[in-house]
């Protein structure tokens, strides 16, 4: 699995918890980006772990799509998870290198926004916006490591309603405990608010130095990951632990010779 570095700003992961309004972040940087460059969006559905299947759906939830001037520079694709342990899948690396090399300017990978399982987008994107919003309580101490390891930017969305400028408050706190803590603005895809600058920001985007390990560790990982599941034996060692009880330490030993 290739492992480099892509162009400096190129790939930017929008991630966060369900419900934060990621889908329409990332149709207002459409919006207001595809006029000038050409935007390639990876969207990671979740792959059910019993039917095998996903929704694949993302492309409805985006209304940029709809406008013929902005759409011709605009590609979307939705990915399944598939047999990836976290939420990326470690062929969004290869489609986004594949993108980059193709006339595309700029790769959004949008995740499924599972909370501290979003650690691995580090191994892709080469800047990360975390998205949150209010209402959250104590959902952000939970995942207040990861912000701090992972965010080139956050993003309180949904500032229209009550309850943002604590979320501000309080990760501005929590934050600046950090010598490089990440900036922290806030939007609305109701009222417009901090949408542009939000654009602006994107395609500026400085990287943490505190983040980077975090990416090389999310990297090995992943790799390490692709050797495992690119073995042609792994769906049917899989299917005997499930149906036979083969032990897991066997199933190691066959998967390594």
């Amino acid at each position: 699995m290739q492992v480099d570095s892509y162009t400096d700003g190129d790939v930017i992961a929008i991630t966060g918890p369900p419900g934060v309004g990621k889908s329409c972040i990332v149709d207002a940087i459409l919006h207001r980006l595809s006029p000038t460059k050409n935007i390639a969006v990876l969207a990671v559905d979740p792959t059910s772990p019993l039917s095998g299947g996903a929704l694949l759906g993302d492309r409805i939830r985006l209304s940029v799509l709809d406008d013929k001037t902005k759409s011709d520079s605009i590609y979307v694709r939705s990915v399944a998870t598939r047999s990836s342990s976290g939420s990326i899948p470690s062929i969004i690396r290869d489609l986004a290198s594949h993108l980059l090399s193709n006339s595309f300017d700029l790769v959004l990978i949008e995740t499924v926004g599972a909370g501290q399982a979003e650690m691995r987008c580090a191994a892709i994107a080469n800047r990360i916006v975390v998205v949150e919003g209010p209402a959250r309580g104590d959902g952000i101490q939970a995942e207040k490591a990861g912000l701090l390891e992972l965010a080139d930017l956050i993003v309180v969305n949904k500032a229209d309603l009550e309850g943002s400028d604590k979320v501000v408050n309080d990760l501005s706190v929590s934050l600046g405990l950090t010598s490089d803590a990440p900036p922290i603005i806030k939007t609305s895809t109701v009222t417009g608010e901090g949408l542009d600058n939000l654009s602006n920001l994107i395609t500026n985007l400085e990287e943490r130095t505190s983040s980077k390990r975090a990416r090389c560790r999310q990297q090995l990982l992943m790799a390490h990951e692709s050797i495992l599941t690119s073995n042609p034996h792994f769906e049917g060692i899989l299917d005997r632990m499930s149906e036979e009880g083969l032990a897991l330490d066997e199933a190691l030993r066959e998967l390594n010779e």
